[in-house]
């Protein structure tokens, strides 16, 4: 049996595996470890899961993961996206679908300081979407805002999703950020204007609200100050190379710490709240990570993604139609799995096939993360959609009928970076 056959059997298993509700981090850990065994015997396979472990959860970068998960988890507990949304409010609120716009925006904003995309859902599911309630708002179109703002979380940096992916790649995460904020401002102004469509056609989706007089509006600007000062001290610091993304998540939660202090916003139990959610959702993207990386040494000794990348070249294939085949396997991997979970998984064997194809990485990353977010709105498990109804009790499919436009308006700011890739790498070339 050769080594790459053995490591198809291996990928087939991790796919049992997850189809019987083992969790994705063991099912490539085992798979990994049994892979090993088999391929190289029993001393080779228990050094790996000796040193695995350590060598890449002690891996210094690393550090940035609990330390971003942490601001954001302080973020959202002290409610500073009320705020923003309030001010979003104010600026749009009179327009047709302005609460919706309002929604997107301070979802935009949430997402320069968070990072994660069901903790932006539940946020402003929680404040958004009663308020479209008491204005009249159809369902679809407040639920489908809201859904698809929250995907925004994990496109516009500091990002868990950048981080992930330029760890396993090796790939710069500070490029990583830069190259993700242009993208995602334009998203949010695709959804804006696909907001703006569907109020068009149909104005009762979306009734104006009262209107409010330029002292309001500039008054409810001191909303915005806890997510300006944090977004330029990260985002910033990292662009002018004062210190590096690993250090700009302890610059950052300290930050969120003070500034939710400052702002009397911060009580005992929201930091003990915030710290015991951060150590939850970090053991789970550690386990992730022994995971992936006790796999990608079966799968690497297997030879099978070399393989792959070399058979591909030798069809002949456009690298676009190449590209469009990555695409839509991740599209249905988002649809399944959460975007750490699909991008650890997926790695080992998408990579080599990028390089070979001559694709920027960056541009990459950027682009995966997009088709990411698209999954986490599409059925069958939409996560996003799955959060957002948990919080509103409003029916699933309600949601994922509302979610269809925002997809399309994805789809479209892909096609836009496939033909001027430079929107995501502009940024990036400056540092």
């Amino acid at each position: 049996m050769s080594h790459e056959l053995i490591g198809v059997i291996g990928i087939v298993a991790v796919v049992l595996l997850l189809m019987a509700r083992m969790w994705i981090g063991l099912a490539m850990a085992m798979v990994g470890f049994l892979g090993l065994l088999f391929l190289k015997g029993m001393d080779s396979a228990l050094g790996v899961l000796g040193t695995v472990p350590y060598k890449y959860v002690a891996f210094y970068p690393m550090s940035a993961i609990p330390l971003f998960i942490f601001m954001a988890m302080l973020i959202s507990n002290t409610g500073i996206g009320t705020s923003l949304f309030n001010t979003a409010h104010k600026w749009l609120g009179q327009l047709r679908g302005g609460l919706a716009m309002a929604s997107v925006f301070a979802s935009g904003g949430l997402a320069a300081i968070m990072g994660d995309s069901v903790a932006e859902v539940v946020t402003m599911g929680r404040i958004a979407v009663p308020e479209m309630k008491r204005y009249h708002y159809d369902w679809k179109l407040a639920t489908g805002s809201v859904a698809a703002g929250g995907t925004l979380g994990i496109l516009i940096p500091p990002s868990l999703g950048f981080i992930l992916y330029g760890i396993l790649t090796e790939q710069s995460v500070g490029r990583l950020f830069m190259a993700g904020i242009i993208p995602g401002i334009l998203l949010t102004f695709l959804f804006m204007v696909t907001i703006w469509v569907i109020t068009l056609f149909r104005p009762m989706a979306g009734p104006p609200g009262p209107k409010t007089c330029l002292r309001e509006k500039v008054i409810s600007l001191k909303g915005t100050w806890h997510v300006l000062i944090l977004f330029i001290l990260i985002i910033g610091g990292i662009y002018a190379g004062v210190f590096t993304p690993t250090e700009a998540g302890g610059v950052g939660a300290f930050g969120a710490l003070v500034i939710s202090a400052v702002s009397g916003r911060l009580t005992f139990k929201m930091l003990l709240d915030s710290l015991l959610e951060a150590t939850k959702i970090t053991t789970m993207i550690m386990l992730l990570i022994v995971g992936a990386y006790t796999l990608m040494k079966f799968l690497a000794m297997s030879k099978l993604p070399f393989m792959l990348a070399d058979t591909i070249g030798a069809l002949s294939l456009s690298p676009y139609a190449v590209f469009t085949g990555i695409i839509i396997l991740y599209l249905f991997l988002g649809m399944f799995l959460d975007i750490f979970s699909a991008i650890v998984l997926t790695i080992p064997m998408i990579f080599p096939i990028v390089n070979k194809m001559g694709f920027d990485p960056i541009w990459f990353g950027v682009v995966m993360v997009l088709v990411m977010e698209m999954g986490l709105i599409t059925p069958p498990v939409g996560l996003n959609v799955f959060a957002l109804a948990g919080v509103t009790d409003i029916p699933l499919h309600t949601i994922f009928r509302g979610v269809l436009p925002f997809v399309v308006a994805m789809i479209i700011c892909i096609v836009l970076l496939v033909v001027f890739p430079q929107i995501a790498l502009f940024l990036p070339g400056l540092m």
